[in-house]
């Protein structure tokens, strides 16, 4: 999913507090080149004033000044409810100061003296991790609304088409064949139709035809007489009875034999169905719905599905795309496949990154909608901060074979040194990363301790989160 921010977006507004002349003016003055709007108060009590309005997209606060000092306005600024981020500026040994400023809900903060790249880069990461959050929000909203479509989540064109001819076939008794790969959610769109027919006070009942033999699928369907055959012990209900009145739906009706095919449309045709080893027949009200994954019209072709039968149920046809046609659709079901895991099962994980989205999106799903569900529960259940990173997916996901798809192949020897070095220092970066993340996670997100543990110095440790762009703020929320 990615976003435009250009000049018709309003400017973000910042708010500096600090008592020293030349730290506002000098925030003041890079922020603005980075196209920010800029206010800055030099009097706390004014300062407290300004942060109250909730004017400011984000507040840079000095934790030591006269008057009122940067711990309490942040304390107000928060159990006011204002949305503004708040990063907190910070002197020689304050840093302890700042990190309990995190715990109380400070987002980041950035120590005295500072060079302006670094000003740069907090305040956009901290940019970044907001936008993050409000589209999460937004996104949660959006997907209780199409929850509101009987529990099917899309946004794609091709989707909203199916959610119309399931609107408009669904009050008939008109069979219905839904194709298409396994995992695409065939009986999601069965239910649905139920659920919005005449028939929903009644049952649904599914069968899964590839699961049994001929005979038993046989008497399983339309029941059978105590001695029909060896182990008939009793007479017994047939799914079309059972469903009578309501919904019958079949999936990979490729799967029954021609023999059977035969006797499912006679009892379509006559609406009556006789039990195994009976002689009388049974008048049934079932409106059935089936589903397949494999190309009916060429098991014809093959002569292994009777053509008549094909025309009967394929009344009103309904093809699910698969996930990798309908990419818009993946991280809005990433996303409740996610809130979902993590309510049920009390999990940690809430959002994801940037760069995990795009590799969701540019992964093909195979699996498709069973595969993006099995596998976010996967990673929530592992996953130990609030955002699920890139570095948090399996490897079977990010594409090797496509590594160098992006990168110009070069035509010289010279060119070619330098493609050598660039390759080089990407690998490096990703092992970095890699680094730093197994470090935290070893140290269960305290980065003193994982500093220590790796022997690097605290500030190197955490100038390489920011180089990384990593989310400090659960780590250090668990300090």
């Amino acid at each position: 999913m990615k976003h435009n921010h250009n000049d018709t977006h309003p400017k973000k507004k910042i708010l500096v507090i600090d008592n020293e002349t030349i730290i506002g003016i000098s925030c003041k003055r890079i922020l603005e080149q980075e196209n920010y709007e800029v206010t800055f108060c030099q009097d706390s009590i004014q300062g407290l004033s300004e942060a109250l309005s909730g004017n400011y997209d984000l507040i840079l606060l000095d934790l030591i000044m006269p008057g009122i000092e940067g711990m309490e306005i942040l304390q107000k600024v928060k159990s006011s409810g204002i949305s503004s981020d708040v990063i907190i500026i910070t002197g020689y040994g304050t840093v302890k100061t700042a990190v309990e400023a995190i715990k109380l809900g400070a987002s980041d903060y950035v120590g005295k003296p500072f060079m302006p790249e670094e000003l740069k880069i907090i305040v956009k990461k901290v940019f970044q991790h907001s936008d993050l959050v409000k589209e999460n929000i937004f996104l949660k909203k959006e997907l209780d609304i199409e929850h509101g479509f009987k529990g099917i989540i899309s946004d794609s064109p091709q989707m909203k088409e199916i959610f119309s001819i399931v609107k408009r076939v669904a009050p008939t008794d008109s069979t219905v064949c839904i194709t298409g790969e396994s995992g695409t959610g065939k009986e999601v769109i069965a239910q649905a139709i139920h659920r919005l027919s005449l028939r929903n006070a009644q049952p649904f009942i599914a069968c899964d035809c590839s699961s049994l033999v001929p005979t038993l699928l046989e008497s399983e369907l339309f029941g059978h007489v105590k001695g029909s055959f060896s182990g008939a012990i009793s007479t017994k209900q047939g799914l079309f009875e059972v469903a009578d009145k309501g919904t019958l739906f079949l999936d990979e009706i490729s799967n029954i034999s021609l023999e059977t095919q035969s006797k499912l449309l006679r009892a379509l045709e006559t609406r009556q169905i006789r039990k195994v080893g009976d002689t009388n027949e049974l008048t049934i009200d079932t409106r059935l719905i089936t589903a397949s994954n494999r190309d009916l019209a060429k098991m014809i072709k093959e002569g292994s599905f009777r053509e008549d039968l094909f025309y009967r149920l394929q009344v009103i046809p309904v093809h699910i795309p698969p996930l990798r046609e309908r990419t818009q659709d993946i991280i809005k079901l990433a996303m409740f496949f996610l809130n979902t895991a993590s309510k049920s099962n009390n999990l940690i994980a809430k959002r994801f990154s940037r760069g995990a989205i795009e590799i969701l999106e540019k992964y093909s799903w195979p699996g498709n909608i069973r595969e993006l569900k099995n596998l976010i529960e996967r990673i929530a259940i592992f996953c130990d901060s609030e955002i699920i990173e890139a570095a948090h997916l399996p490897k079977e996901i990010l594409s090797p074979a496509t590594e160098f798809k992006d990168y110009k192949i070069p035509s010289t020897w010279e060119e070619f040194k330098k493609f050598k070095l660039q390759i080089q220092n990407e690998a490096i970066m990703k092992a970095e990363k890699h680094f730093i993340i197994e470090s935290l996670k070893n140290a269960e997100g305290n980065i003193s301790r994982a500093a220590k543990n790796v022997g690097m110095q605290r500030t190197n440790f955490h100038a390489l989160l920011q180089k990384h762009d990593l989310n400090t703020k659960n780590s250090r929320k668990n300090k």
